[in-house]
């Protein structure tokens, strides 16, 4: 299933790293990323597929939040369907 991954809140170093060997760790492949940083705020967005992933979508969603808390992050997991119906207004 594709998912997109949004990842945002104040630069710092290692926030790709970390969120990338999470997705690693969790047979979750990474199609496609793109990231800025305007200012001190970091923004990334990743298209990825979850269908191997180690543990069911609603979990990894759950996991990938609290990783965010963590590191001072916002992170949120969407199906890439409901993520498209919510930006093409």
């Amino acid at each position: 299933m594709r998912a997109v991954l949004t990842v945002t809140g104040s630069d710092r170093c290692g926030i790709i790293a970390t969120v990338s060997v999470y997705l690693y760790e969790h047979k979750v492949n990474i199609e496609d990323i793109s990231q800025t940083i305007l200012g001190d705020q970091f923004a990334m967005i990743m298209m990825v597929d979850t269908s191997r992933s180690t543990v069911e979508f609603a979990q990894l969603g759950k996991e990938l939040t609290e990783l965010g808390e963590k590191i001072g992050m916002t992170v949120r997991l969407q199906h890439a369907d409901i993520f498209d119906a919510m930006h093409n207004v």
